[in-house]
């Protein structure tokens, strides 16, 4: 009679324990039991309080900035490694650093692909992760990579909302195959925003490629940061003539006067994930959370089953 697979064991990261919390309960089991110690200096050191030997573990946490997230991350995959867990799955719903993913310009790292080889490093044996910034970072590992869509989440929603004269619009060039894919589920059109950076974060001119006139128009990208291009895209589009300008960012990082200039400007709505903790509430933000879709592939992983189905827009 061949062996039972051992029920699999979930940890959170403490940046992420909320949405780990919500992850197990959909599982269907409580988080496991880990400490994490900090010495007077800042250092820490996470310590798992039960057996994992022999047992898959799913250690949950996004590597958004401070480095201290991807820090903690590292040294669990180490501990579960260095306690004979069997297979280690790092789940991380956002994973930064990802901006970083190739050479833009001399002398300048490819941080995407130091965090990869960190994390192999370090002792996972499977990455799920959700909407990278760039699909081609899954060719940094040389473990498999689960690259979820958050589409899944959205699009329900989007659905709800009954909208007329629908229009998909993407911030950049770089983000038009995500809008396509969206205006394809959503039998709509598709409009481009033309942006030039001055350096990060700071745009210096923005066009739009396409008409919005009597349109309600959708913005969809995988993160949104300061909120910048977001905001100026959404003002323009109202200028040109739309009825109502909502967006959809997977990542919700939401750093600096990212509330500011989402408060004073004329989009009606952002829609995110729970991937990342909000830093506070907003009026004009919308969280749908995406612990369900991790709970079924994680279940899917365990049990050996097909995901496919997770990898279509």
């Amino acid at each position: 009679m061949p062996l039972q697979e051992p029920e699999a064991k979930i940890f959170p990261c403490t940046q992420s324990r909320a949405l780990a919390e919500k992850i197990a309960e959909a599982y269907g089991q409580p988080l496991g039991k880990i400490i994490t110690s900090t010495y007077s200096d800042g250092e820490f050191q996470p310590s798992f309080e039960e057996s994992i030997r022999g047992t898959r573990v799913f250690i949950i946490g996004s590597t958004m900035p401070s480095s201290e997230n991807l820090m903690e991350m590292l040294l669990m995959l180490d501990a579960a490694k260095r306690a004979s867990a069997r297979h280690i799955t790092a789940v991380l719903p956002y994973f930064g650093w990802a901006r970083q993913d190739r050479k833009d310009k001399p002398r300048v790292p490819i941080a995407a692909k130091l965090v990869a080889n960190l994390l192999e490093t370090a002792g996972a044996t499977r990455i799920i992760t959700m909407d990278l910034h760039a699909d081609q970072i899954q060719g940094f590992f040389e473990r498999p990579v689960d690259h979820l869509f958050a589409s899944t989440v959205f699009l329900p929603y989007l659905r709800s909302l009954n909208l007329p004269n629908l229009t998909i619009a993407s911030p950049d060039m770089g983000g038009s195959k995500r809008a396509y894919a969206y205006s394809k589920a959503l039998d709509c059109d598709v409009v481009i925003c033309y942006k030039q950076r001055e350096k990060a974060n700071v745009i210096s001119y923005m066009e739009l490629i396409g008409d919005v006139k009597g349109r309600n128009v959708i913005l969809v990208d995988d993160m949104v940061d300061t909120a910048g291009t977001l905001t100026k895209a959404a003002d323009l589009m109202m200028e040109r003539g739309a009825i109502s300008v909502r967006a959809i960012c997977t990542h919700a990082l939401l750093s600096g006067d990212a509330y500011e200039r989402l408060e004073n400007s004329k989009l009606q709505e952002l829609i995110v994930t729970d991937s990342i903790p909000p830093r506070r509430e907003s009026n004009k933000v919308r969280i749908v959370t995406c612990a369900d879709l991790f709970a079924d592939v994680m279940h899917r992983v365990h049990n050996n089953t097909s995901i496919a189905s997770k990898f279509i827009m």
